[in-house]
């Protein structure tokens, strides 16, 4: 794949300093490792070696990497050792994709507790495909699974979801035969669905009641115990959005699959159209258009743009 004309990285350097003077105070350390991380990707700062022909003289300087997990640049190798690695985990059988979302306003508390709504994310859906598999009347299988968090939406904006790949099968109870699921069909979508949401709600109202979440502006009032309660019930009754996608063609489709979904960051390089002072312009998909092209060029002010790609860092482990 030949080298983007624009990366991220010089929307960076060129305005980075700028934004970083205009929103000191406002950014986290860990936000900005990551900014200094990718300005100094491959460039002379983190140092290189020297390769050179003994035949002719040329000598080509190549400089190391960041390696950070949101440096676009530093995606793509990461994402072929990982799959180099993996390809000795997969079983013969189908593997299905499935997403668990949460309600916009939900997500906005986890704009303000990244690191304990996310975790929660994973493990009310981890727990919830394990609970309806082992269900004799469902499966009846203990199964494994590969959970990737991604927190963006195409345009950039705050949309925490879980992708998850699993086999189509798993361990019988007392773990001596191979269960499979039907061909085609993993679990129905409506009872993860409804799992999914009572013990994420549930994992939430544990985190109020420890004092691990923190709230601010409008949603400020929701500290107190019974007002957040109160401000949850109509999310006991509405429809949150998990859903399977087809099976895959074969394992090597599964595994180039996801090493995409593995080591992507909010945006790649190859998203980028342009960038100044003013604007930077990029693609994105409009995924509420049902059929069509989906295919659109956003434009935002590039104070924005950084914004938008910083509110992706991951919070320190």
């Amino acid at each position: 794949m030949r080298r983007p004309l624009l990366e991220l990285a010089d929307i960076f350097r060129a305005h980075g300093p700028a934004w970083r003077q205009a929103n000191a105070g406002h950014v986290s350390l860990t936000q900005l490792k990551v900014m200094s991380a990718i300005e100094a990707c491959r460039t002379e700062a983190l140092g290189g070696h020297v390769a050179g022909c003994a035949k002719c003289g040329h000598h080509h300087i190549a400089y190391n990497s960041c390696k950070n997990r949101h440096c676009p640049k530093c995606q793509g190798p990461a994402a072929r050792d990982w799959m180099e690695a993996r390809a000795e985990d997969l079983l013969p059988v189908e593997y299905f994709h499935v997403v668990f979302t949460m309600p916009a306003e939900i997500a906005q508390i986890a704009y303000w507790n990244k690191k304990a709504v996310y975790g929660l994310l994973f493990k009310a859906s981890a727990e919830t495909v394990m609970t309806i598999a082992a269900d004799p009347k469902r499966m009846g299988a203990r199964v494994g699974m590969t959970s990737v968090l991604h927190t963006w939406g195409s345009a950039l904006t705050h949309h925490p979801h879980i992708h998850m790949l699993v086999p189509g099968g798993g361990l019988s109870p007392d773990g001596t035969n191979w269960v499979a699921c039907k061909p085609g069909f993993f679990l129905h979508v409506r009872v993860l669905s409804r799992l999914f949401r009572r013990l994420f709600l549930e994992g939430l109202m544990a985190l109020h009641r420890a004092g691990q979440l923190a709230f601010f502006g409008d949603l400020a009032e929701l500290a107190s115990a019974e007002t957040f309660s109160a401000w949850l019930a109509p999310f006991r009754k509405s429809e949150w959005v998990v859903y399977a996608k087809p099976p895959f063609g074969g394992p090597e489709a599964v595994l180039a699959y996801l090493s995409r979904y593995t080591h992507r960051v909010a945006i790649s390089n190859h998203r980028l159209v342009s960038a100044d002072a003013d604007t930077v312009t990029f693609r994105w998909k409009d995924y509420r258009i049902k059929h069509g092209d989906r295919q659109k060029v956003m434009r935002l002010a590039t104070p924005e743009f950084i914004r938008r790609f910083l509110i992706h860092v991951l919070p320190d482990e």
